[in-house]
């Protein structure tokens, strides 16, 4: 009996502890750096560096996300992406919470768009949401958002040509027990093929197809959309993925295969399962450099 007794105090309290760690988790981020130092970057006369947003869906920080605008704006960025899911797609549901975020970062630096999954699917279904995608993207560009949908924009750092593309695969790839697909002929069919004399940057939300975006030649990957895979566990990484598949390959975390990178965003808000679990919400700063 005392054996059993111990048993539950000590259940009780883990998940007392569970649930304390998770609500504070669900009201903090933290700044995360990823260090990019390659061959077709060596011509760069300093540090250049990127913010990486992913998956606010209509999350608050503080009074009207203050503390998240001087996290960004402390970093110093030359360059803000967003990979999408920055609202909730679902129908009348307020996106004035991402919009009043997003409107306020091209005063820090110029910022690039690609849409998620919620975008997605309330733009190629005005059916069931009216014109919300609509109006939601015009706010935005009213601001100075350049939003990225299948196509890319070009810059010019330092006689260093960059190339960054948004990318929104086809829906069926977000269902639920979906398996990862060859979208390779599709990269190459919107964005044609990787040129040698720039640096691809490929803004692709759902990082299961992974595979196809390397072999397509995208020199540095962004995704998000696992949401760090809502609980990470030590030496594992995320448990499951809105796919509802457990322990993915990539949900929060940077890899590097030869000269190809791919770093995965935590994101920054939940939405339907509200958890989080030795998983923070993050902004990334990503460090170009030019190779030693």
């Amino acid at each position: 009996m005392n054996i059993l007794l111990i048993g539950i105090v000590i259940f009780g309290i883990g998940i007392a502890l569970f649930f304390l760690e998770n609500k504070r988790e669900l009201k903090t981020f933290r700044v995360t750096d990823y260090t990019v130092s390659v061959e077709k970057l060596k011509g760069l006369t300093r540090e250049y560096r990127a913010v990486f947003l992913s998956d606010l869906h209509n999350k608050v920080y503080g009074r009207d996300n203050q503390p998240l605008i001087d996290a960004i704006r402390q970093s110093k960025p030359d360059l803000i992406l967003i990979g999408g899911d920055m609202l909730i797609g679902k129908k009348d549901i307020s996106f004035d919470e991402a919009v009043s975020f997003i409107r306020q970062l091209p005063e820090i630096a110029p910022v690039y768009y690609a849409n998620g999954n919620h975008e997605q699917r309330m733009k190629e279904h005005p059916e069931i949401y009216g014109n919300a995608y609509m109006r939601y993207r015009e706010l935005l560009v009213a601001s100075g958002v350049h939003f990225l949908e299948n196509e890319s924009a070009c810059m010019t750092f330092d006689g260093c040509r960059f190339r960054v593309s948004g990318f929104e695969p086809p829906m069926e790839g977000y269902q639920k027990f979906a398996n990862p697909t060859d979208v390779e002929e599709i990269l190459r069919e919107r964005f044609g093929y990787v040129s040698n004399d720039r640096y691809e940057i490929l803004l692709a939300h759902n990082p299961a197809m992974e595979v196809s975006y390397r072999s397509w030649g995208a020199h540095l990957t962004l995704s998000g959309h696992l949401h760090g895979g809502i609980i990470r566990l030590p030496f594992i990484g995320g448990l499951i993925t809105p796919q509802a598949k457990f322990f993915p390959k990539y949900s929060g975390e940077y890899s590097k295969e030869g000269n190809r990178v791919m770093i995965v965003s935590k994101g920054l808000g939940t939405h339907t399962v509200n958890i989080r679990f030795c998983n923070p919400a993050e902004v990334i700063v990503i460090h170009f450099n030019s190779i030693s």
